[in-house]
């Protein structure tokens, strides 16, 4: 190897920095990488995000899509589904509401995660529009009715191993918005 030092110490010594500099450089890359991973594939109940469903196929076949709402603990919001579950067919949009109220007495930001189970349902469930892309921000004693626009993709129904997947569940747990909290600490520990 023409690239490394003639010297054996300077060589290991080049070979042990190199190996440092790709541990690091691998470990700033691994939360990104995960993430598009996850996107990507459907892994851990990551929905996929499309821009308009070019379905052309609805199917006879359904799926009971269950709603399913949390927060993190402390976070003063209600926050629950306007309906517990609906029957859809494959390949077709659906609307559901989420219902949020900010039990608090002060303005606050929130921001949603969510994932599908089955997991291997995951890559057939679409979101076309969600509140879930954006943070919310509710005034004291506000409430709002967030919409999620979905499809499960009628290409589920392609594969004999998804034939035992008849209920899906969306969740999201909603925790304040991690500036939101920031902004709170700093302001908590200025001095008067």
């Amino acid at each position: 190897m023409k690239w490394l030092p003639e010297n054996r110490n300077t060589r290991v010594l080049a070979i042990c920095a190199s190996v440092a500099v790709a541990m690091v450089g691998a470990a700033y890359a691994s939360v990104p990488l995960y993430n598009l991973f996850c996107r990507v594939t459907g892994y851990g109940g990551t929905t996929q995000v499309a821009q308009y469903n070019d379905e052309t196929r609805i199917l006879d076949r359904t799926v009971e899509v269950r709603f399913d709402a949390s927060r993190e603990n402390g976070f003063p919001w209600t926050f629950e589904p306007v309906q517990r579950s609906m029957t859809v067919r494959l390949g077709e949009t659906a609307i559901a509401y989420y219902r949020a109220t900010n039990n608090s007495d002060r303005a606050i930001t929130g921001t949603a995660t969510y994932n599908v189970t089955p997991y291997k349902a995951a890559p057939f469930f679409s979101k076309l529009e969600c509140f879930c892309f954006t943070e919310q921000t509710l005034q004291p004693g506000e409430s709002i009715e967030m919409p999620v626009l979905f499809f499960v993709d009628a290409e589920m129904d392609a594969e004999s191993r998804y034939d035992d997947v008849t209920t899906i569940t969306l969740s999201y747990t909603f925790f304040e918005s991690q500036a939101e909290v920031a902004g709170a600490a700093v302001g908590r520990d200025a001095a008067p």
